[in-house]
């Protein structure tokens, strides 16, 4: 079981210490425990009442009225409004407390009645990105563990998975190249790449995790490639951010290659001629935008 200082649920739910700290002592909403050393902390539970409180509050309930339900009633009351609300932050929270529940077929739900309502990629960079910049939150405070990370990326990628399957390249769209260098395992962004740049008709070849160079060489050479797409989280096991990136840029020099990542994002690295840096992997939309102006003068 994970334990929370009040800073931390306020960090997670958005409400402000100080006002946590006065709904606990005028409605007895939390229930803090104290260590050997008399330190106050938090349990699971309530961080999992505090994310409901915060939902309902944002919709208007007054917290006296939220501090007399059970809680089976606040959690019907929180599906409820999920279910029709369109507000991200509401779905963010919904899928937080799915993922500390690890309530697969509620996390599936909402997923896919805002895929229905706003489409694919809107959820993606409304809902599915502000939560995982959520996950990697609680995953600093101790709020989820591996298992848990685990069981929401791999809801997400076989979202994603199916997403892609369902995009059908055109003829004429270009070659991309996608790939995690050896070692780096998450794959969400360049998945969601994949996506973008299948929807636009182009090609992907899409390498995936942890590619070693020696693969990565013979791909290239048989495949010739117009883009090549990496995110670089970790430091490659061989080489520092730079020397990856100085190689990519020499031995794929006929190719423009987009670079995005921890290992590379304000990192004051040097880019060749053929490498432009990604801040964000949703600035892949900006350059299939350009090839698509090119393709219609042409």
């Amino acid at each position: 079981m994970s334990s929370y200082s009040i800073k931390d649920l306020e960090q997670l739910s958005g409400i402000k210490a100080h006002t946590l700290r006065i709904w606990e002592q005028r409605y007895n909403l939390l229930n803090p425990k104290r260590t050997d050393t008399n330190i106050r902390y938090y349990d699971d539970g309530d961080l999992k009442l505090i994310l409901n409180v915060a939902l309902l509050n944002d919709n208007g309930f007054k917290i006296s009225k939220i501090a007399s339900m059970s809680l089976s009633e606040m959690k019907e009351e929180v599906i409820r409004l999920t279910d029709r609300s369109l507000t991200h932050d509401d779905q963010v929270h919904a899928l937080t407390i799915c993922m500390i529940e690890m309530d697969e077929d509620r996390f599936d739900k909402v997923l896919t009645t805002n895929i229905i309502k706003i489409g694919f990629e809107q959820t993606m960079l409304n809902i599915i990105y502000p939560f995982l910049s959520k996950i990697g939150l609680l995953w600093q405070t101790g709020a989820i563990n591996p298992a848990q990370e685990h069981f929401i990326s791999n809801l997400v990628r076989q979202k994603l998975i199916v997403a892609i399957d369902g995009q059908i390249p055109s003829i004429s769209g270009k070659k991309f190249l996608l790939f995690l260098p050896e070692g780096e395992l998450h794959e969400i962004s360049i998945l969601f790449a994949s996506y973008l740049i299948k929807s636009k008709g182009h090609k992907v070849i899409y390498l995936g995790q942890s590619t070693p160079k020696r693969d990565l060489d013979a791909v290239y050479d048989l495949v010739e490639p117009d883009y090549i797409l990496t995110v670089m989280t970790s430091c490659p096991p061989d080489d520092s951010p730079q020397e990856y990136v100085d190689y990519l840029s020499t031995r794929f020099s006929k190719s423009q290659i987009f670079v995005s990542g921890y290992q590379v994002v304000g990192q004051d690295l040097q880019f060749g001629p053929n490498v432009k840096q990604f801040s964000y992997i949703r600035e892949i939309k900006d350059v299939l935008e350009e090839i698509g102006q090119g393709i219609l003068e042409k």
